[in-house]
């Protein structure tokens, strides 16, 4: 199991250590990585604005320091620097644990970007794989972008299904919406905040029996294709859906979508749905209080507006 801290200047050691050998291990590079000219003092002052060291807790590396990452703050753009990880550990998720802890942590930015250089495609791919999109950059280096996380509190039903409502305000045509979380979290409640924002026909219900549902619109929006992905038993089934056929004209929802239905676009919008623990809950009234994460990812949603409660 993989542990997260969040570390400041103290880590200088550990994050240096880390840094070098992650970086030393790369093929060589013309210029030098800029990480192979880190000393003790430069990354405690890069960790003044904050960075995350990964540790695992059992195995033959149990309580091991094994990957890093600095905090780099620029206005309304959180910069990811000096992502390391150690070469016995690179698949083993640790980049992935480090990078989904940097973007929940995020929420005051609009944006999240990383440098990536050209002669590493693989490290441009971890980072698109992640919801990173390329938008420029100097050679050698390739600059990577995506919007900053949301999260969000949803005390009933009726704060679920305004959240939806508020998210159809950003929807059009083509647009995914994938939604994600346990039996009975709220997916679905949150799948009627959007018919209704989008202003579709029919009761948004659980399409578990008959796979997906069309809703059509009662005006000049979007249709809302609603899909249940529970029984199905990867991307190949949702293929067969023939989905293809209405992902430009409609807005389609998929629920259990995690893993599967991400491929369908690559604007979309993640939504993941879980039981909040009660005191980390703002004002919850609720019996049963939900946290949802909105997460856009794509080009698109780099430039389109900030989604606000």
């Amino acid at each position: 199991m993989t542990t997260i801290r969040r570390v400041g200047p103290e880590a200088a050691p550990t994050v240096l250590e880390i840094v070098r050998t992650a970086f030393a291990t790369r093929p060589p590079l013309d210029p030098p990585a800029d990480a192979l000219r880190e000393t003790e003092k430069s990354i405690a002052a890069e960790l003044a604005h904050g960075g995350l060291v990964a540790s695992y807790d059992d195995g033959p590396q149990g309580g091991r320091s094994v990957g890093a990452l600095l905090l780099d703050p620029d206005g309304e753009t959180l910069w990811l620097r000096r992502v390391g990880v150690l070469p016995e550990v690179r698949d083993h998720g640790v980049g992935t644990d480090l990078v989904f802890e940097a973007l929940a942590g995020a929420e005051e930015y609009a944006e999240v970007a990383v440098l990536a250089r050209e002669e590493l495609p693989g490290t441009s791919k971890f980072w698109r794989e992640h919801g990173f999109v390329p938008v420029g950059g100097t050679s050698p280096y390739v600059e990577l972008r995506r919007p900053a996380p949301r999260t969000y509190d949803a005390p009933d039903a009726a704060a679920m299904r305004a959240l939806g409502t508020m998210v159809a305000e950003t929807l059009r045509a083509g647009d995914v919406v994938v939604l994600s979380g346990e039996l009975g979290a709220g997916k679905t409640t949150f799948t009627q905040g959007l018919g209704a924002g989008l202003g579709v026909r029919g009761a948004v219900t659980s399409p578990t029996f008959v796979i997906s549902r069309v809703h059509p619109s009662l005006g000049d929006g979007p249709a809302l294709v609603h899909v249940d992905a529970y029984r199905l038993g990867g991307t190949a089934e949702l293929d067969d859906l023939d989905l293809d056929t209405s992902l430009d004209e409609a807005v389609t929802v998929v629920e259990w979508g995690e893993g599967i239905a991400e491929g369908l676009a690559d604007d979309r919008v993640e939504v993941r749905i879980e039981r909040a623990v009660a005191d980390q809950v703002d004002h919850a009234d609720g019996p049963d209080p939900r946290r949802v994460r909105i997460a856009p990812v794509g080009r698109r949603w780099l430039s389109a507006p900030q989604l606000t409660p």
